[in-house]
């Protein structure tokens, strides 16, 4: 007999959507979006689509395994649960002994964007353990800098919201391949006369459908965002009123930006002085305007600033007075769960140090006092994502590294592990989410049994504290008790939102007011203030130092600048062990002119490299980037590529201007065509 069972998608995307699986004999036949849900309305991107294939792939890891083989062989026996936990609480044990509970490192991010799974009784482990801290930086800290510098709070306007927009900014958002479910209200307010412009080095899939693409130079979006203020405020296209009210520094900011002329700023961008001209005009004009930025904007050494001054837009034309107007990167914060109840820091038996998830490599192979001697990773990947794979992989092939691995596949991470732990899907655990693409709680039961021997991240890191000895009570907290806490936080947006509620209504929208959420209409900004900040402090641009325009030494020899987006049909690297995902990542897009002085064609094999790594991909000549860039859509797992490198091979482990984030479009590069 069929049944109809409620889910969550838990994959790392602004989305967050509600799921409805058909069950029959106690087998998933069918997943789809929820219908009704104002923001998944009923369907599902490719890539969830398909996530049964996933749920049901015969490659799932059903038991516990250890290493038999050499480190990266890969080779590995079954073990009970009651060895494998044995194991690492007596490894752990020995190593707090020798060096000190700080030589154990966890590594993690958004391999789940549950609060529980991700961020809740792993948390309390580490903490009570005394470990080492990560500082996760690896895909969103420094836009999250720059939003909080202008800011002081990550909101943003719903997506809903969206419809009645009359222009629409998609300034480094691929809308149609990371956040397809805004696409809808996109249309809508096409339909209803909007312009619709995209921002963005490669012609993606919604630059292709744009009523406008503006190519930019890779990492020079500080430069055009300073440029359009210059052009607003000379114009007098600026909201005094607004400003006067509800913003810090705004005079400043216009005297700075003068130097920032539409000649300077085209020399910068690669755009012609004709098009910002144009630009500046329309969103000083329009109203409502919206501006949907994404993260691929402060992946770049200057990204913080980036962010923070694209913020600084709407402050400065007034845009958030109007439904529709204003800006999204997240609407995260919004939902101000008590996340001190959930991960507890007070369990830390003192101050520990915190090490950069983006400098992995050099945590690995170069930290002392003490050395990482266990490396202990779930919900990442981190030998297929993380910057300076070479480095990362020298480091993984430490015979005194102690390395546990929690996952659902045998990545290339789990290939180099002592241990590796069976988890859960997000369709046969307990977890609760928010978003930071929409303003909908959700929370998900589960609605299938797991595979084999397969556990939740919350039973491994419970039993794990229960062996080492921990009695606090934090470590026998139930699921439900945790999201209780979760939502005790007494804010506003959370009151009346109950896990008996979420039990019978699956997903209920924050308590944010009558209408549509304007969340700084009247100010309100997250300063002690609640204004605005636009001071112009540190918002001078100067060209990243791996670009067109940066070390002269550098350019000399790797003249290319090399950006890596999200593939369309996979995620980072979840998606990676599917035969199709290694054909779409295995392709370098390279512009015509670039290819012609190469002698490259479509098809070619041709060997793009730096002096960090090489790696041969397939070119393709398509028009995909301008002259100076190549692209190459991530992420193949580096196994499954011929040299056993992918594209992050090729990225250094410099950092953001804040925010200390990864700079993986920062990375210059030569390409040749390969031998016969």
């Amino acid at each position: 007999m069929a049944e109809t069972r409620h889910s969550v998608c838990a994959l790392d995307c602004p989305d967050a959507c509600g799921l409805v699986l058909k069950i029959e004999d106690g087998r998933a036949t069918r997943i789809q979006g929820t219908p009704g849900h104002p923001v998944t309305q009923g369907f599902l991107c490719g890539k969830v689509a398909r996530y049964l294939d996933r749920e049901y792939s015969p490659q799932r890891l059903t038991t516990p395994l250890r290493r038999i083989g050499a480190k990266g062989e890969g080779r590995f026996e079954p073990i009970s649960w009651d060895e494998a936990l044995t194991t690492i609480t007596d490894r752990f044990r020995s190593i707090i002994a020798s060096h000190g509970a700080e030589a154990i490192l966890p590594y993690s991010y958004g391999g789940s964007m549950g609060l529980l799974q991700a961020n809740g009784m792993d948390r309390r482990f580490f903490h009570r353990l005394g470990a080492s801290r990560l500082d996760r930086t690896i895909c969103a800290s420094a836009g999250t800098a720059g939003l909080m510098a202008t800011q002081g709070i990550r909101y943003g306007i719903d997506p809903e919201a969206f419809v009645h927009s009359k222009l629409i900014i998609a300034w480094g958002a691929n809308i149609l391949t990371t956040n397809v479910h805004l696409w809808p209200f996109i249309v809508e307010a096409r339909r209803r006369g909007a312009k619709f412009i995209v921002i963005d080095p490669v012609r993606t899939k919604t630059a292709s459908l744009a009523d406008q693409h503006i190519r930019i130079n890779p990492g020079s979006d500080l430069a055009l965002a300073l440029g359009l203020m210059h052009l607003l405020f000379a114009n007098g296209q600026f909201d005094q009123e607004y400003l006067d009210a509800h913003s810090n520094g705004w005079t400043e900011l216009r005297e700075s930006v003068q130097e920032y002329t539409p000649e300077k700023v085209a020399a910068c961008t690669g755009i012609p002085e004709a098009e910002i001209v144009a630009l500046a005009h329309a969103y000083g004009e329009t109203k409502p305007s919206v501006i949907r930025l994404n993260y691929g904007v402060q992946r770049s050494e200057r990204g913080g600033a980036a962010v923070r001054a694209i913020a600084m837009l709407p402050v400065i034309t007034g845009a958030w007075r109007h439904i529709g107007g204003g800006m999204q990167l997240s609407t995260s914060q919004a939902f101000n769960f008590n996340r001190v109840a959930l991960e507890m820091p007070e369990l830390q038996p003192g101050p520990t140090r915190m090490l950069n998830m983006s400098e992995l490599g050099s945590a690995l192979t170069r930290v002392d006092d003490p050395p990482v001697k266990s490396l202990f990773v779930y919900c990442s990947n981190p030998a297929a994502v993380a910057p300076d794979q070479s480095a990362v992989l020298r480091g993984l092939r430490r015979e005194d590294l102690f390395t546990v691995v929690v996952e659902q596949f045998q990545t290339d991470t789990a290939d180099y592990a002592d241990l590796v732990l069976p988890t859960t899907t997000f369709l046969e655990h307990t977890d609760i989410y928010g978003a930071y693409g929409h303003h909908y709680v959700q929370l998900a039961r589960p609605a299938l049994p797991p595979p084999g021997e397969a556990r939740s991240n919350v039973q491994i890191f419970r039993e794990l504290a229960l062996r080492m000895g921990f009695t606090e009570a934090a470590f026998t907290e139930s699921e439900d008790d945790m999201i209780r806490g979760i939502l005790s936080s007494g804010h506003k947006h959370l009151e009346g939102i109950t896990l008996e509620r979420l039990d019978e209504e699956h997903s209920i929208r924050l308590n944010l007011g009558e209408g549509l959420f304007q969340p700084f209409k009247d100010g309100g900004y997250g300063h002690a203030d609640g204004k605005a900040d636009l001071s112009p402090a540190g918002l001078d641009y100067v060209p990243p130092v791996e670009s067109r325009h940066g070390n002269a030494g550098l350019r000399s020899r790797f003249p290319l600048e090399f950006l890596s987006p999200k593939n369309h049909d996979s995620m980072n690297s979840t998606f990676g062990n599917r035969t199709d995902v290694d054909q779409q990542t295995a392709v370098l897009h390279v512009n015509s002119a670039d290819a012609a002085s190469r002698g490259i064609a479509t098809g070619d094999s041709v060997r793009v490299f730096n002096s960090r790594a090489s790696l041969v991909l397939r070119a393709a000549v398509d028009g995909v980037v301008g002259p100076g860039t190549v692209s190459s859509p991530s992420l193949r797992w580096p196994k499954r590529q011929p040299g056993g490198l992918n594209i992050n091979a090729l990225v250094s482990e410099r950092l953001t201007d804040i925010g200390a984030g990864a700079t993986f479009y920062s990375c210059l590069v030569q390409v040749e065509k390969c031998g016969d």
